[in-house]
């Protein structure tokens, strides 16, 4: 079994392990900063233009008849370019500082999960909000990763503009990709606001969204010990 500290930092398996770990870091921030690697999860798009960003929101509100000079909306177009600077800056991040190196050769190969992930993104046809909470899990091959980074991975995937279904996807790839493990499975539960505030304005509505990559595709058994796990956590009968 491995320890907590031994999975969290890499330690207390001798110098031949520690040799090995090196080799798997290095292997590893090589990928992360490769340009197709970058382009491939678009994470190399230029920093945001603060300033077209401010001037487009002054057109905003004097389109819609308001005015950008009084008190309540003087610095409003500077709080929403810098908001947003914030809530799409997963086109951004840089991968191999996200990791940070927490990538471990262990000998460990049972379902590691991480449930009740909360995230919020905008939706990319009318750039309002949708959030929720995903739920993510993987069989190891030969690697895992510090337990902090999961939630960080759907983070950077949900900072952008988004559908859901892609954003599942993306962050299933993304683990698929970084750690070669036999299997991934990601499910996404949301609420939309354009759905909620505008349009058919269904308030109790949600939608789940999943992707199911290696073993938890091919395998029905492996399948449902994930579904249940997140369903029992959830208080829900998996009968």
């Amino acid at each position: 079994m491995i320890s907590k500290n031994e999975f969290e930092h890499g330690t207390g398996n001798g110098h031949g392990r520690k040799n090995g770990q090196g080799k798997v870091i290095s292997a590893m921030q090589a990928k992360l900063q490769s340009p197709e690697f970058l382009r491939n999860f678009e994470l190399d798009l230029a920093p945001v233009n603060r300033e077209e960003l401010e001037t487009a929101v002054t057109q905003i509100l004097q389109a819609v008849g308001e005015d950008p000079e009084r008190e309540g909306l003087r610095r409003t177009p500077h709080r929403v370019a810098k908001a947003y600077d914030e809530l799409l800056s997963g086109y951004r991040t840089d991968p191999s500082k996200l990791i940070n190196n927490a990538i471990f050769d262990v000998e460990y190969d049972d379902m590691v999960i991480v449930r009740d992930i909360d995230y919020a993104s905008l939706c990319e046809h009318h750039m309002l909000p949708f959030m929720g909470r995903a739920h993510v899990a993987y069989i190891p091959g030969q690697k895992v990763i510090g337990l902090s980074k999961i939630p960080r991975i759907v983070d950077m995937f949900a900072k952008r503009l988004q559908v859901q279904e892609r954003l599942t996807r993306q962050i299933a790839d993304f683990i698929n990709e970084v750690l070669e493990p036999r299997g991934v499975a990601v499910v996404m539960d949301g609420v939309h606001m354009c759905s909620m505030i505008r349009g058919v304005k269904k308030h109790s509505s949600g939608m789940t969204t999943s992707t199911m990559l290696g073993v938890f595709r091919d395998d029905e058994r492996t399948r449902a010990e994930f579904m249940a796990h997140i369903d029992r956590a959830s208080g829900k009968s998996v009968f």
